[in-house]
């Protein structure tokens, strides 16, 4: 049954299992995670896991599910997104790649990658919760700062997906290639505030 179809139980334990899959899906990868060192590392029964989760690729999904989201729900509550753009993009680049480049994001990003051939349903769930939820976002506060008389955009939607490219302009192609895999915050900062100056010198509002 493909995982997609599976309904997710939640009880007390949920959370402890979630824990213990993170721990090991981020140490030995998909293919080399077992149930037993899973249910292990949670601290519960492989009983109990099945109960949760029948299915190891579901099990891998809402992990990474649920961390795309505790991230975008922190970057929500922490960036004010009534402000101008020269004010939240900045902000909003930094989450961005602070995710993406993270341990976390870069760990099950290659995880999706590994396993897009014979589970594609990975890589996708990843990218409705992590990238696509990030485009949505972006392009909705690009909406409000249009109305706002703030930039001046006529495909919110595109501008949303340019953002995002800019931003990971020199560092994704090196963390890709395995030239570079950990980036400090001069580092991110440069791309990001080269990618917001870009921006808005493409979108910025202009006096009449």
């Amino acid at each position: 049954m493909p995982a997609s179809t599976v309904t997710v139980r939640r009880g007390r334990k949920y959370d402890q299992v979630l824990k213990g899959a993170r721990e090991v899906f981020l140490r030995d990868g998909f293919e080399g995670a077992s149930v037993d060192d899973i249910s292990r590392a949670a601290g519960v029964s492989k009983a109990t896991l099945y109960s949760y989760f029948p299915d190891k690729r579901l099990l891998f999904m809402e992990m990474a599910s649920t961390q795309c989201r505790m991230q975008a729900d922190e970057a929500l509550v922490t960036i004010d997104l009534s402000q101008p753009p020269q004010v939240v993009l900045p902000q909003v680049g930094r989450t961005f790649l602070g995710f993406l480049l993270s341990e976390m994001g870069q760990r099950v990003f290659r995880i999706c990658v590994a396993e897009s051939d014979r589970f594609p349903e990975l890589g996708a769930e990843f990218y409705r919760c992590g990238p696509m939820r990030m485009h949505r976002e972006v392009k909705r506060y690009l909406g409000e700062a249009q109305a706002r008389g703030e930039i001046r955009v006529e495909d919110s939607g595109l501008a949303a997906d340019q953002f995002t490219e800019l931003c990971k302009a020199d560092l994704w192609s090196k963390f890709v290639f395995g030239v570079q895999t950990s980036f400090s915050e001069a580092e991110i900062g440069r791309v990001v505030d080269g990618a917001v100056t870009t921006f808005l010198a493409r979108y910025g509002a202009r006096p009449d």
